[in-house]
């Protein structure tokens, strides 16, 4: 829950600019996703620049817990 509060915190952070990270990379806006918890799981998430939200959509992780946080 930290991992993905954090990362949402710097979403946040980085404004209009944050319809750019992740996947797909061919172009900007729509649901964006990107790996988490060093390629054992993904996160999508929705930028929205014009009312300065981001919406976490989805967090998927493979594998048990335990092994996410060794």
């Amino acid at each position: 829950m930290a991992e993905v509060e954090r990362l949402a915190t710097e979403l946040a952070a980085l404004g209009i600019d944050a319809a750019k990270v992740g996947r797909p990379f061919d172009r900007e806006g729509g649901l964006r996703e990107f790996d988490i918890l060093g390629g054992r799981g993904f996160i999508s998430f929705l930028s929205v620049p014009r009312h300065h939200c981001i919406y976490i959509c989805n967090i998927a992780w493979y594998g048990c817990f335990a092994a996410a946080l060794g």
